[in-house]
């Protein structure tokens, strides 16, 4: 069983993304139908194509790292701030599965570094397009749209 929705996106996606001073209501839905795709919103931690809710490799957690955050060191000291202080230096992979906003921030990152331009919060389509970029090259928008609709949609009609 997973995190609700709800939850994860009051507690822990727009609290990160307003940390980040990047939120908006599309980046949070797309952190949200990611982790609904990647984890069923933590259900799956751990998996040999990656870590935590995002699932992010720990190739693509140091490329990020290397070659985008190194050279924006603003950027990187508020993401770091995130990051629990002694755990990281010795296992920085595993902050990904155990530390929910430092995987929501380096999520995050990994979409913005694509620099593409960024749906409504309601195209779960176009959404799913930029998932399958980010993190699934071989995933297609239907497993955006199921997985929204088996993890999310339940919940925020109830709401």
């Amino acid at each position: 069983m997973g995190i609700a929705a709800c939850d994860l996106s009051q507690h822990v996606i727009r609290p990160t993304l307003l940390y980040l001073e990047r939120h908006s209501a599309t980046a949070e839905a797309l952190l949200l139908g990611a982790a609904a795709c990647q984890s069923a919103l933590g259900s799956e931690l751990d998996a040999p194509q990656g870590h935590g809710l995002y699932r992010i490799s720990e190739q693509h957690h140091q490329t990020l790292w290397d070659k985008h955050l190194a050279f924006d060191p603003e950027l990187a000291s508020r993401v770091r701030g995130l990051a629990s202080q002694h755990a990281f230096l010795e296992a920085p992979h595993l902050e990904l599965t155990v530390n929910l906003r430092y995987a929501t921030a380096i999520a995050w990152m990994l979409i913005e570094r694509e620099n593409l331009e960024l749906p409504a919060a309601d195209d779960l389509l176009a959404m799913g397009r930029i998932w399958c970029k980010v993190f699934q090259p071989q995933g297609r928008q239907r497993d955006f749209l199921e997985a929204w609709q088996r993890c999310i949609e339940p919940v925020s009609q109830v709401a």
